[in-house]
C-alpha cells in the first residue's frame, strides 16, 4: 500500500473503521447466540470509537483521548495466523465466525502496526500505538474464544 501522506493513511484507517463497525454489527444482528451477539456488538462500539479517534485527529490533529491512554503490552497467541482466509456467508458455524473475526483483527493490527512504523509525529505514533493495542485486544479476545469453544468441542 503506498500512501503519499498522513491525511491519505488517516482517510484509509476510518473506511476500515467503518467497514469493521458494519461486520460487527451484522454479526451481532444474525448471531443467535446471547454473548457472541453481546461481543460483536461491543466490538462494533468498539470499532466506532476508533473510527471517531481518527475523524478527530484528522480533522483536529490531535486526539486529546489518546493522550494520557496507558500502553501495556497485550501477548499475541497467534491463533490467526494459523488460520484459514474465509469469507462471510449467512449461517456460517460459529467457529468460523471466530475464524473471520481473528483473521479481520490480525490484518487491522498489521496495519496500524505498519502505519505507527510511518508515523512522523508524537501525537501520530501514540494515535497508532493505542489502536495497535486496541486490535491486539479484540484479537487476543477472538482468539480465546476460538479456543475455548474448540476445546469444549473435542479438538
Amino acid at each position: 500500500m503506498n500512501f503519499g501522506s498522513l491525511d491519505e493513511i488517516l482517510a484509509f484507517a476510518i473506511s476500515k473503521e467503518k467497514e469493521a463497525v458494519q461486520f460487527y454489527s451484522r454479526l451481532a444482528k444474525e448471531e443467535s447466540f446471547s454473548g457472541a451477539r453481546e461481543m460483536f456488538t461491543e466490538f462494533a462500539r468498539e470499532e466506532g470509537k476508533h473510527e471517531r479517534l481518527l475523524v478527530e485527529f484528522k480533522t483536529r490533529g490531535t486526539a486529546e483521548a489518546v493522550r494520557d491512554y496507558p500502553l501495556k503490552w497485550i501477548k499475541d497467541i497467534k491463533r490467526s495466523d494459523f488460520a484459514v482466509e474465509i469469507e462471510y456467508r449467512p449461517g456460517m458455524a460459529y467457529n468460523e465466525i471466530l475464524m473471520l473475526a481473528m483473521k479481520r483483527e490480525e490484518k487491522a493490527l498489521k496495519l496500524y502496526n505498519e502505519f505507527l512504523r510511518r508515523a512522523e509525529t508524537a501525537e501520530a505514533k501514540k494515535l497508532f500505538q493505542v489502536l495497535c493495542q486496541e486490535e491486539a485486544k479484540h484479537k487476543l479476545a477472538l482468539e480465546t474464544l476460538y479456543d475455548d469453544y474448540m476445546a469444549k468441542m473435542g479438538d
